[in-house]
């Protein structure tokens, strides 16, 4: 059967694919369409493995709210282009919509079946790895969340107060980034180190050592305040502490989540030009 254009156009709009890969897919199937694309499929897994060890470090955070808790996910790409795709979105919000509905923040099973299946049929369209890194949930009678560009996803845990505080809240977090949610949940391990830290600082200072214990012990808890969310000023109202904000709402703080897109990815440096002067040398 010849290949023609008007076959080969089909089958790109059936799958999205390139034409030349389309047109090369048909040659295999000797123009049965549907063969082609049942052979397409099943390629899709191979493709999909072979980009599975590049560094997906860029994407998006997404927050959901089910019944009694919030949800945020991770879905990377390999570029920014690729995450303000329609077609990444798409995927990344299905994927999304699933995790609320099933309350999963198990990867791999959240991804058994048919999204997975979505992921390398995207990735091979696409042509970048895609992954979906992580998932987290906080529970609580009110939740609030908050997305900054799709980059950071915060979601705040209240008992008590409004979604509109616990809102307000999450922006907080996006902005000032707090590590924990007051100073008594900070680890003993933490609050040492900084203990050691701010003594060595100090010996050198030639005060006594009763006003040097006195310094440390108020440098410590000044460091302890500044990582904790109750104690840290309001963004929105720097007067005001964020503990002092819920008091006056009525609300106690149950805990938080802050993700941010590629946290804690190695990503690969890519010099540009050299990689432009290698390619001009052949």
């Amino acid at each position: 059967m010849a290949i023609t254009a008007a076959l080969v156009k089909d089958l790109r709009e059936r799958t999205g694919l390139g034409m030349m890969e389309c047109k090369k897919a048909l040659v295999e199937a000797e123009g049965d369409i549907d063969l082609a694309i049942e052979n397409l499929r099943k390629q899709s897994g191979l493709k999909a493995a072979k980009k599975a060890s590049r560094v997906a470090a860029e994407g998006v955070i997404l927050t959901r709210q089910g019944e009694g808790f919030g949800l945020a996910i991770e879905i990377n790409s390999e570029t920014d282009f690729v995450a303000r795709d329609d077609n990444f979105l798409s995927f990344a919000n299905k994927v999304a919509d699933a995790a609320v509905a099933a309350k999963q923040t198990d990867i791999a099973a959240l991804m058994a079946g048919e999204l997975e299946s979505d992921r390398e049929a995207l990735v091979q369209k696409i042509g970048e790895n895609i992954t979906v890194r992580r998932a987290t949930i906080v529970e609580g009678s009110v939740i609030g969340e908050y997305t900054h560009g799709a980059k950071i996803g915060v979601l705040v845990s209240l008992e008590g107060g409004s979604e509109e505080i616990a809102k307000q809240v999450s922006m907080h977090v996006a902005a000032q980034n707090p590590q924990y949610a007051t100073p008594d949940a900070v680890p003993s391990d933490v609050v040492e180190k900084e203990r050691e830290i701010v003594t060595a600082q100090s010996e050198g200072s030639g005060k006594p050592a009763e006003i040097i214990a006195k310094m440390v012990e108020g440098r410590v808890k000044k460091f302890l305040a500044e990582i904790s969310l109750t104690e840290q000023p309001f963004v929105m109202n720097p007067d005001q502490k964020v503990g002092q904000l819920l008091k006056e709402a009525g609300a106690t703080l149950n805990g938080f989540v802050r993700l941010e897109v590629g946290e804690g990815i190695e990503k690969e440096e890519v010099d540009f030009a050299a990689e432009v002067a290698a390619a001009a040398k052949g």
